[in-house]
């Protein structure tokens, strides 16, 4: 196995953890804030406004988690830093 297959390798696999594991918490924390704000504007229907308000704001911080664990997914397969690198050395034999 040469050494441009063992970065590949580690990238997709590396890509693959961060987007598996990086999304698990931020749809549990969703999850549990759209549970909490139902049952907020079941006790005082009268809120209901602000509490929805205060959610999507929440909600879209929740969200970025998942939106920069996307980011390092797509930088790990489409711009990876040691892939030139590799690549070069394979290139010149070193």
């Amino acid at each position: 196995m040469t050494d441009v297959s063992i970065i590949g390798m580690c990238s997709i696999l590396g890509a693959g953890l961060t987007i598996a594991i990086g999304s698990i918490g931020p749809a549990l924390g969703e999850a549990r804030a759209l549970a909490e704000a139902l049952a907020g504007i079941a006790r005082q229907p009268d809120e209901a406004s602000t509490i929805t308000r205060t959610l999507f704001v929440g909600m879209a911080m929740v969200e970025s988690t998942a939106i920069y664990c996307l980011l390092v997914s797509m930088i790990l397969i489409f711009a990876n830093p040691f892939w030139n690198y590799v690549v070069e050395a394979a290139k010149t034999g070193g």
